[in-house]
Parts: C-alpha cells; structure tokens; sequence
C-alpha cells in the first residue's frame, strides 16, 4: 500500500496534472460562487473536456471542480445572503448576518478554512475506510448488489419528502430510461418502437447535461427581468479573507468542527443525499448541543463552521461508496462514476486492488485539491465578486454552447443533442411540476447494474430465496423498507405513537443479518443493535410513551 500511495502523489503532482486539478478548483470556485449555477452543472460541462485525457488527470481535473464547487457557494452566500449552491444554504444563516456587521472578511477566512478542515478529516477517513468498505464489497454477490441498489434508490424518494410518490415515479423513468436500446445481457434491441436512432439508447452524458444543466438554463432565463439584471447588485469589492483569525477560531472550537466533519460523511455515504442534506443536518446537530443556541442565526462562527465543514466532508464519503462499491453518494459522483465507465475503468469491490494507483490517486486529488482551493480562495476573491455581476442570459447563452459541443463530441453524431435538448425540456417540466431529479438520475446511473446483477443473480438460482437468505441482501432490504417508512415517520414524530417504535424496530431488524454472518465483531455488533433496541424500547415505556416535543424549525434569514 505505501508504494501505491507513493506512485499516485507522483503521478497527482506531475505538473500537468496538477496544473489541470488546480484549473478545474479554479472552475469550481467561479460556478460555485454563481447563484444558481450548480455544482452539478459544472461538473457536467467538464467532462468532455476529459474524454482525451488519461483517466488519472481527468478525474483529478473533475475533484477539483467539485471541490471548489462546494467551497466557492460560501462567497455569494455570505456577502449577500443569496447561497451559490444548496451545499452552502446553511451557511447565509450565521455567514450573512456577520457580514453585515462589518466582519465580512472574518466570515469568509471562518468558510475557508472550516471548508479545509473538514476535507482534511474527511480525506483521511477516506484513505483509512475506503479499503475496508471494499473488503466488505468483496463478500456481495449479485443478489447483495441488486439489493444494495434498490436501497439506493428508495432512500432517494424517501428523501423527497412529501413528493415520495412523485420520487418513486422519477426513479422509475431512470430506470425505463435504461432499457431503451440494447439489452445489456442478450444485445437485443428493445422498445424502440422501430426508430433507428432508438437502437444506440440514450447516451448517458447526454441525459445528465439535459437534465440538469440544459433544465437549469430554462428555469434561469424564465423571467425576462431577473435574466437581465446582474446576479449580485451589492456586493464588495474590497474585502480581504482573515486567515490567521479564523484558523484561531476553528481550532478554539474543534468539537464543533469534528462534529460537523463526521455528520457530512456519514451523509455522504448515504446513497443521494449529499452536501445540500449535510449542511443543514449539521447546523441543526450542531444549534442543538449548543451551549447559547438562541444565537444561532444573528452571525456567530459556530454556524458557519458546521455548514462549511459538514459540506466539504460530504464528498470524501461520495467518493468512498463510489471507488468502494460501484454506488454513487450523489449526482456528482454519479457523473464521476459515468467518467470512470467512459474511460474503461468499473469502479467495484476489487477497484482499490487492481488499480491502486488511479484509486488512491482519486483520494490524493480530493485532499489536495484543498490546500489549492485555500490558495484560490485567498488570491482570487475579486474575481470571484465580479463573475457574479454578470448577468445571467450572458452565462447561459455560453453555458449551452459549451454543453451542446461537449455532448457533440462524445460519439459525433446530432443524436445526442436531440436527446439533451428533449431531457432538458423533461427536466425543467419536471421542476414545474414538482417531480425532484435525483432519484430519476440515479436510477440512469444504476439501471444497467441492476438488471445485470438480478439477471445473473436469477441465472445462479431462479428461486427468490436468496435475496432474503444471504445476510447483506436481506440487511439492505431491510433499511430499504424502513427507508420508504422514513416520510410518515418524519411527519408523525410528534403526532402518532407508532413512531416510537421505528428506530428500536429498525435496530431489532437490522441485527438479524449480522447475526447470520459468521464473524465474531459483527455478532458482537448484532448483539450492540438488540441491546439498543430494547433500550429504547424500555425507555419509551418507562416515559408512558409520551410523544417528543415538535422540534424547532430554522429560520432563513436575510
């Protein structure tokens, strides 16, 4: 291991590719400092500038936008109180009001560096985790992926909220979406309906630019007058970042920083929930262990550590599913597991093994791209301010330039604008109609494994008996059901009693595939999750089963 992580900091820091990770942090800090103008956009429009490149540097160049994507939404949401991105949502609510207090630039140093550090820790964890989560992969079969990604994609319409239908719904039109083409197993053509253009499917890139940059576009420019005026209006173009400050302040409160550091990668590694679910969770986490959380919101530092940290950490857990498992932590990641697939290479339970290098490669970008977002962050605020006078119909005009010529480029043919112009225009009737995107990407993304894995799973055995019998499949059928219980638990939590029951059940259940494997740690964590379970339930029945109070809902503030 030590020579593999050697080679891939060699082959990072070779200067071109570290040329190519410091421009794409660069990109990433200007369309995240952009209101609007999404990390996932931006990710999209990279890659096809990567389809040339070897797959090191074209991964690395792709981190560094995300990376600097989800630090540069800081910029815009504390100088005017509008988030560059939903990773940064958390952040107006204490970043904001300290701006308007003269401390502009204690603000920005307290986002920076809180950014840096939950990298740093997440980073670490990353290299440590990574290889044990593949180890573990190692034990899945195909009925254990195929429930695996049915627990992905329920757990990304029971984060949908009140729309889990319309989640559910999305997801199945991923999935329908995959089967046009050519079957994956007998390479027969299918629903096709005898177009021709039909044959070759819908190329994955295309549906991803479509839906989320083309949709995003169209949503944009909707308002003649609000595409017309400059995205910020008033914001300062004399600000310097106090670095030494803000480093003084994070390490005087590093339980709110460790804290936030692993709730967003516990996050991450959640199948779709992401940075936009981690900030809040971790301002909330962290508003509710506060010693003074009524000033939560009026411009203290604690909030805007836990939002900057928790958002950054998110992508290290991303990242370890994904180079882990095959399985996407977000849309982002989902991009880079399509780049991965592009360039050859599966990601897979034997990825970290069989290509050390371009994996821990993957690792060493992500913790480097850090240290170059702090040096960008300091030298290039300016730049960053101006960008975001621009107005919007000037960015979009370029922006669908650049997305049409990239998808072009992909196998040349006018086939696959048609397809991102037709999922764009899908996209943005979906936003109009309140169907959420994610689940509907991931099910393009896992669609084709799926149907791999339960053929070759059907094929090994025709009966259904081993999707409940192997202990990993039936532990993430398991979550998978709680997790489509998770919306009316999440609404009734302090109306129904049967909400009580919920968590102590889900950890009864939970332990009976641990108890099936033959290991003597995971019988131990078996036994941890019973003793939990019947913990809670005692203590509900000591209180008399009284409800929780209703819990205390964030306020946005200007």
């Amino acid at each position: 291991m030590p020579e593999h992580v050697l080679a891939a900091f060699a082959a990072i820091l070779a200067p071109g590719t570290f040329a190519l990770l410091a421009l794409g942090v660069f990109a990433g800090l200007i369309a995240g400092a952009i209101p609007g103008f999404t990390i996932t956009m931006a990710v999209i429009l990279t890659l096809p500038f990567t389809f040339g490149m070897p797959p090191i540097q074209g991964l690395a160049t792709m981190i560094g936008v995300f990376v600097g994507g989800l630090s540069g939404g800081l910029i815009s949401g504390i100088l005017t109180g509008i988030p560059g991105t939903p990773a940064s949502i958390a952040t107006t609510f204490d970043g904001h009001p300290m701006a308007k207090k003269g401390q502009a630039g204690l603000a920005l140093g307290l986002g920076v560096w809180a950014s840096f550090f939950g990298g740093v820790i997440s980073a670490s964890l990353l290299m440590t985790m990574a290889p044990v989560l593949a180890a573990i992969g190692l034990e899945f079969g195909p009925w254990d992926f195929f429930a695996l990604m049915i627990f992905a994609l329920t757990i990304t319409t029971s984060l949908a909220g009140e729309n889990m239908v319309k989640g559910l719904i999305a997801g199945m039109i991923g999935l329908i979406v995959t089967c046009v083409g050519q079957d994956q197993t007998a390479g027969i053509a299918r629903f096709t309906f005898g177009v021709e253009a039909l044959k070759q499917g819908f190329p994955f890139l295309a549906v991803l630019v479509g839906l989320f940059a083309f949709s995003q576009l169209l949503k944009d420019v909707r308002d003649v007058d609000a595409a017309r005026r400059p995205l910020v209006l008033d914001s300062d173009r004399h600000i310097t970042i106090e670095h030494w400050n803000a480093i003084r302040i994070i390490f005087q409160k590093w339980r709110v920083t460790l804290h936030a550091a692993l709730t967003g990668v516990f996050v991450g590694i959640l199948p779709a929930a992401g940075a936009a679910v981690a900030n809040i969770l971790a301002y909330d986490q962290i508003k509710k262990a506060s010693k003074y959380p009524e000033q939560f919101g009026t411009g203290i530092p604690d909030g805007i550590i836990a939002s900057e940290t928790s958002n950054n950490a998110t992508a290290g857990g991303d990242i370890m599913t994904t180079i882990a498992l095959g399985i996407p932590g977000d849309v982002v990641t989902a991009i880079l597991l399509g780049a991965l697939i592009m360039h050859n290479v599966a990601p897979s339970p034997t990825f970290i093994s069989t290509q050390p290098v371009l994996a821990y490669g993957i690792m060493i970008s992500y913790l480097l791209a850090h240290v170059v977002m702090v040096a960008l962050q300091a030298g290039c605020l300016r730049i960053f301010v101006l960008v975001t006078r621009v107005p919007m119909y000037r960015l979009t005009g370029v922006v669908l330039f650049y997305c049409a010529v990239g998808v072009f480029t992909l196998n040349n043919i006018v086939w696959d604008v048609w397809v991102l112009f037709g999922f764009g225009v899908l996209g943005y009737l979906m936003h109009v109609f309140k169907f959420p995107l994610t689940p509907m990407i991931l099910g393009v993304v896992l669609g084709d494994q799926a149907e791999i894995n339960l053929v070759r799973a059907l094929a090994s055995d025709d009966s259904l008996l081993p999707f409940v019998a192997r202990p990993w499949s039936l532990f993430f059928l398991v979550i998978s059901a709680f997790s489509l219980i998770f919306p009316w638990y999440q609404g009734a939590r302090t109306e129904a009693r049967w909400t009580l029951c919920y968590t102590p059940l889900m950890a009864l259940f939970a332990a009976v595939p641990f108890f099936m494997m033959e290991s003597a740690a995971r019988a131990a964590i078996a036994a941890g999750l019973v003793g939990m379970g019947l913990w809670l339930l005692w203590r509900h029945h000591r209180r008399g089963w009284a409800l929780p109070a209703a819990p205390s809902t964030i306020a946005l503030r200007e």
